[in-house]
């Protein structure tokens, strides 16, 4: 049995303290799960099997499983359960692949998958004293992004910043700066276009009660002239900026993925087929850089070579690392996240993976290329990677 997409969509990317700060991310999951049900206007919520949600913080209004909360303030049935995935920046690829497994092991026939952030809202946290008054003052920990009360068990060389891994990363594929610059520029130069082009229009839902109508990260007329001005944000002398690493942000996703016989419930035909899942993990400070065996491992499972793919979207973590997966997935760089990347439009972490999944199948319907591949970083040293198959051209080809 085979798992399809059938819809898609996401709120539009918030900045850090932005359009959407006000925001509690419970609600912004449930604006993202409204709108792809308003995609299949004649389905009754109460046929939906499962809601699987991702979700990489959990630390504040996001609690007591999101997914839950998101169905509840949704107006869904109580009916319809719930869980909350946490694969960090994977989260809700993870939940896509969940979703996509319930349905080709038959468990379920129509599912939600999708995921939410707001690293604005993501509280302070302090560790819990041993014994009750302690003597010595306590620091606030911030759960935005990043490690945070790390057990002194892990070796030093696994916990180091995100940047400063990515800066190793660089070292490993000497990938200068002004390459990092120039796909960074691109980035917002093609996201900015596709907004323009209308190309969003259909796949993101509007956050009721905020005047928020793209994603609000994107910077027009970027180029490499201007990110050549910018400090290097984690070593002296290094390569890594604010401006060709994602920024911090806030946002929802949501994707609805059935079985085949989903779309007489539905009333919708199948915009891709769910071809090949693939995750890969390695050392934590290389988490950069495992996207590339998790992209092998999905193409082998879809039975295809990186010659059969005409569009990819690789979660744009920071530049350096997309630019070395490409590098060492042999593929032509014009077909790399060609409506623009996270870069521009964002990484609010729990909603990224479907994001760029929903993004993958919208490319593909537009141009009608058959496989298409979606690809995620995660830190800790882990990736994720779906390919798609756009239904259409592949019934084509069957006749």
């Amino acid at each position: 049995m085979s798992s399809y997409l059938y819809a898609a969509t996401r709120t539009p990317f918030g900045r850090f303290g932005g359009a959407l700060a006000g925001v509690r991310p419970d609600d912004l999951a449930a604006t993202a799960l409204t709108g792809v049900l308003a995609k299949a206007p004649g389905l009754e919520p109460a046929a939906l099997d499962e809601v699987f949600w991702g979700n990489a913080n959990g630390a504040g209004e996001d609690n007591r499983n999101v997914g839950r909360m998101a169905v509840l303030l949704a107006g869904l049935p109580t009916s319809v359960p719930a869980t909350t995935v946490n694969r960090l920046c994977g989260s809700s690829l993870d939940a896509a692949i969940m979703a996509s497994r319930a349905v080709e092991t038959g468990d379920a026939a129509l599912v939600v998958a999708g995921g939410v952030e707001s690293m604005t809202r993501a509280p302070w946290v302090l560790p819990k004293p041993a014994r009750g008054f302690p003597a010595g003052d306590a620091t606030a920990v911030s759960t935005t992004l990043g490690w945070r009360l790390v057990n002194p068990r892990m070796p030093e060389e696994w916990t180091i910043s995100l940047g400063e891994a990515n800066e190793q990363l660089q070292e490993r594929f000497a990938i200068e700066r002004e390459r990092q610059d120039a796909f960074a520029a691109r980035s917002h130069e093609l996201a900015a276009k596709a907004w323009t082009e209308g190309f969003y229009d259909d796949l993101v839902t509007p956050v009721e009660g905020v005047d928020l109508a793209r994603d609000e990260s994107i910077r027009e007329g970027t180029t490499t002239d201007t990110l050549a001005g910018l400090k290097t944000a984690f070593r002296p002398g290094g390569t890594i900026t604010a401006g060709n690493a994602s920024p911090l942000n806030d946002g929802a996703a949501a994707l609805l993925i059935g079985s085949a016989g989903a779309a007489s419930t539905l009333g919708l035909d199948p915009i891709a087929r769910i071809a090949g899942r693939g995750v890969h993990a390695l050392d934590p400070q290389d988490f950069g850089f495992a996207p590339v065996e998790a992209a092998n491992a999905a193409l082998r499972r879809a039975g295809i070579a990186w010659s059969d793919v005409s569009a990819v979207e690789i979660n744009e973590a920071f530049a350096v690392q997309s630019l070395a997966c490409v590098d060492a997935w042999c593929i032509d760089g014009e077909i790399v996240n060609a409506k623009g990347g996270a870069i521009a439009i964002g990484h609010p972490l729990g909603a990224s993976g479907a994001r760029i999944l929903g993004t993958l199948a919208k490319r593909l319907t537009e141009s009608g290329d058959r496989w298409g591949v979606a690809a995620i970083c995660i830190g800790v040293g882990q990736a994720l990677a779906v390919v798609l198959e756009n239904t259409r051209t592949s019934e084509a080809a069957a006749r």
